[in-house]
């Protein structure tokens, strides 16, 4: 006989009693919960539940990921309130790793970090391949033994470049597209198709310093602090659910070359944590933004 671990996510109307009545389900179902975070929105009347537990497997376990699944199904329905008040649940086994596809530009710094955190075990995700409009990265995705795709992209050929991408995502089995520094405006058809399921990253100074060279922009303003913003993607550019942010102080001694290196280690780690959070079910959305159980 073997233990099994799950995730539990589960987002509703806000009632009394839901913790009560998904702790006796589950103990009900001989598992052990090891770890239970709950929250209660008051401005917008929804709850917010992750629950982590184990439970035995096996010709005289317990129970199984099906007969789990059902009992929570008949459980979440009577969590629901008017048609507008949605139950949305989900149940993960931990040992499923979820895969991700990498996409970048020319700046690799992320990229990198990410490789790097992969390698030494330090994500709850897989890297399945690194894609890019420009070819200049693809030595470091081979260095990390990763499939490197290149995929130019025009005004013209986005919809045939981000259907190539939706290909590689179905071939991939992958769960999450992160933009590592992706210089480029996704369309609304991909946003909807992958909503909640692409994350961006980018320095904190939106909407003040549009454009190229943001860091000399900042430093022309003499800005006193600097920051990088992980993100759900959606079609409102760099406006989607927040997950994560990153800031450090800066002063009048920092040249625009250290506001850089600065806020592209900001960007890594924003990055890397919004990641992994993700991986790990930790991010429920909420409306515009996000409740994240750390």
């Amino acid at each position: 006989m073997s233990e099994r671990e799950y995730v539990l996510t589960l987002s509703c109307p806000d009632s009394r009693g839901i913790v009560a009545a998904v702790a006796n389900l589950l103990s009900d179902h001989g598992c052990n919960i090891t770890e239970s975070q709950q929250y209660s929105d008051h401005y917008t009347g929804r709850f917010f539940l992750r629950m982590q537990f184990v439970v035995e497997e096996g010709p005289g376990g317990a129970v199984g990921e099906d007969v789990l699944r059902g009992a929570f199904a008949a459980l979440a329905g009577d969590f629901g309130g008017s048609p507008d008040q949605v139950v949305e649940w989900t149940l993960h086994a931990v040992d499923v790793r979820p895969r991700m596809i990498v996409m970048v530009s020319k700046f690799g710094h992320c990229l990198n970090d990410l490789l790097y955190r992969h390698r030494s075990g330090l994500l709850d995700i897989d890297i399945a391949a690194v894609v890019s409009n420009h070819p200049d990265l693809e030595f470091l995705a081979d260095s990390y033994g990763v499939d490197f795709y290149h995929l130019p992209v025009t005004a013209e050929t986005k919809p045939d470049q981000e259907a190539r991408l939706l290909e590689l995502v179905g071939s991939y089995d992958v769960d999450l597209v992160v933009l590592a520094r992706y210089m480029q405006v996704l369309t609304e058809r991909l946003c909807a198709k992958m909503s909640g399921r692409i994350i961006n990253i980018h320095h904190s100074f939106l909407p003040s310093f549009k454009g190229a060279r943001p860091y000399h922009q900042a430093h022309k303003r003499g800005v006193k602090l600097i920051g990088a913003t992980a993100h759900y993607v959606t079609a409102d550019l760099d406006e989607g659910p927040i997950i994560d942010q990153q800031v450090s102080r800066v002063d009048h001694t920092h040249s625009p070359e250290q506001l850089t290196a600065i806020g592209r280690d900001l960007e890594s780690v924003a990055l890397a944590r919004a990641v992994n959070w993700h991986a790990q079910r930790r991010v429920l959305l909420n409306g515009h933004k996000t409740v994240v159980f750390d």
